[in-house]
């Protein structure tokens, strides 16, 4: 005769594992709630209804009727010269900003590091222009290159209308760019000197290395994934720039300081043609996120 032994069955713990999961789910969601719903109705929304006018001849008049255009937009606008003029335009301003802002950065963040007298003052006064509005920016800036009564044309004894001028206009509101974005790159890149080990420094003096080779082989790779994303960022920033040469320049003279996002807002809202102008943001975020893309990806297989 053989006995038989029944194992005992095992505990339901899961199920009310599973439900204590799910009431974690539920609780997160519903704190995030008053975050979602205004980022969902301000910027998701927005967004997608600008990519679905891009499809279409929707125009700013009441009495027009929007109708499904298909890729219209598209091919009009690779054929539209104004548009890569101002695409154009828009590269040399985004890459001579952008690399300009990070140069001037790095050297103020390298000096504002040091054990300099007054250095918290420093580091104060140097984060000044990201703290004002490009309105309040471009109308200082304005006085500043003003012909007559400008502080630049006093200090060099020249009467000369820098946003006014076809060769002169787009330099000029280049260093104004620089000046505006230098402020967070350079928080950005003090940051990232400031992890920077000492350790490293210590070793490489005693190695024999001066500042310079200092600098250049343990600097700059030890700052590379600050400078990848801070470079990403900026370029992203100053591609779409608007409000700051808006009121600068408004594009002027002769379009030749009219960046894609003034082209757009001139064709939205002068010309009234909203399906237009939706392909055209829609285009600059396509080739946005390819330029990024690629940069990306050539730094981490640098980085490999």
């Amino acid at each position: 005769m053989t006995a038989t032994v029944t194992r005992p069955a095992p505990p339901r713990r899961p199920r009310a594992k599973r439900r204590h999961v799910s009431r974690q789910t539920r609780e997160m969601w519903l704190l995030m709630l008053p975050a979602l719903v205004p980022v969902l109705l301000f910027s998701v929304g927005p967004l997608l209804y600008g990519i679905g006018l891009a499809f279409t001849d929707a125009r700013n008049t009441r009495v027009h009727e929007t109708s499904f255009v298909g890729l219209e937009n598209f091919t009009d606008l690779l054929a539209d010269g104004d548009f890569w003029a101002s695409f154009r335009i828009g590269a040399i301003w985004a890459v001579s900003v952008t690399a300009l802002q990070f140069l001037a950065a790095l050297g103020l963040a390298v000096l504002l590091n040091q054990n300099l007298r007054f250095r918290g003052v420093a580091r104060v006064l140097a984060v000044v222009p990201w703290a004002m509005p490009p309105v309040v920016i471009g109308l200082m800036w304005k006085l500043v290159y003003h012909p007559d009564a400008g502080i630049l044309n006093d200090l060099l004894g020249t009467d000369v209308n820098w946003l006014a001028d076809f060769s002169l206009a787009l330099p000029a509101i280049i260093v104004v760019g620089v000046w505006t974005g230098m402020p967070q790159t350079t928080v950005v890149l003090l940051a990232g000197l400031q992890n920077v080990p000492k350790e490293l420094y210590e070793a490489g003096e005693m190695d024999g290395a001066g500042r310079w080779r200092r600098f250049w082989n343990i600097t700059l790779p030890q700052l590379r994934p600050v400078i990848v994303a801070i470079t990403s960022l900026d370029f992203v920033w100053n591609i779409n720039q608007f409000g700051l040469v808006y009121v600068l320049t408004q594009g002027g003279p002769g379009g030749q300081t009219r960046l894609p996002m003034l082209f757009a807002y001139e064709e939205a809202f002068r010309y009234r043609f909203a399906g237009y102008a939706s392909m055209l943001g829609l285009a600059m975020a396509i080739v946005v996120l390819a330029v990024l893309g690629l940069y990306l990806w050539r730094q981490m297989r640098e980085n490999r």
